[in-house]
């Protein structure tokens, strides 16, 4: 049985060492496989100018949350997925990062950018890419709004992804039910991690939903927290089970595909 956590919390806007000691004390306590926190979890995500926003952004090997994340991966035996604001030489993306027990780190940059996003961040380059998370289990990487578009969570599954680890800041109402439909489609187990509270800076407000989950390979969840609590939980999962594209005695979930009818741009 391989163990899959989500950390849900509200992080504090601008606040990046009160986020860091918070997600070390909510991870201390926790026993996992693997486990995923929101997006922009050290960082918030309200930002009232990009000042604000290249203040936070730090390097994906050397910044104080890779450093924070390969302790804890160390000392825990666990792996970490975890948002936050990558300082690049041409900008700041919105980015996660898988960090594992053995050190390595691996970066995904969001392609899909949300709302008032799209005045601060450089969309993504990365593409959708599969890694190893602890014990060999292959992990898709999206942010997010990337759960709109379907291509996103196809092309993980397609890369041989088993997990599809979700970092959030949710405020629309549909993707939590999306992510069923994804985790079905695909036959992949999905982690939606996302965060709670209400976020004001200035005029704006935004209030998130919660709601972080693990779906399993056929659309079913297994693990749900509330809209608007602090929470953690574990759930076991059989990664192998995600090899099965089997949907009956005569279809398969890829190989049923008709690419050649298909129209994608």
């Amino acid at each position: 049985m391989y163990k899959v956590g989500i950390c849900q919390f509200q992080p504090l806007l601008k606040k990046r060492h009160d986020n860091l000691f918070n997600i070390s004390r909510f991870l201390s306590k926790m026993d996992a496989d693997l486990v995923v926190l929101p997006e922009l979890a050290t960082s918030g995500y309200v930002f009232a100018n990009q000042q604000e926003v290249n203040d936070l952004a730090e390097d994906v090997h050397t910044g104080p949350t890779a450093v924070l994340m390969r302790k804890l991966a160390a000392e825990k035996n666990t792996s970490y997925v975890i948002g936050f604001p990558e300082k690049a030489p041409e900008g700041v993306y919105n980015s996660c990062m898988l960090v594992n027990p053995e050190g390595d780190i691996h970066v995904y940059r969001k392609t899909h950018l949300f709302f008032e996003e799209k005045l601060y961040f450089i969309p993504g380059d990365t593409g959708f890419q599969v890694f190893e998370a602890k014990g060999g289990v292959k992990v898709g990487l999206m942010i997010c709004f990337d759960w709109q578009f379907p291509e996103s969570a196809r092309t993980l599954a397609l890369k041989g992804a088993q997990i599809i680890c979700h970092p959030s800041n949710l405020v629309l109402p549909w993707c939590q039910q999306a992510m069923l439909t994804r985790s079905l489609e695909n036959r992949v187990f999905s982690i939606t991690c996302n965060r709670i509270g209400r976020e004001a800076n200035g005029i704006k407000e935004l209030y998130f939903t919660g709601m972080s989950q693990v779906v399993s390979t056929k659309g079913e969840i297994l693990l749900r927290l509330s809209d608007d609590i602090e929470d953690s939980a574990v759930v076991g999962i059989e990664p192998a089970l995600a090899l099965d594209k089997q949907v009956t005695q005569y279809n398969d979930a890829f190989k049923d595909r008709r690419t050649d009818l298909y129209e994608l741009s």
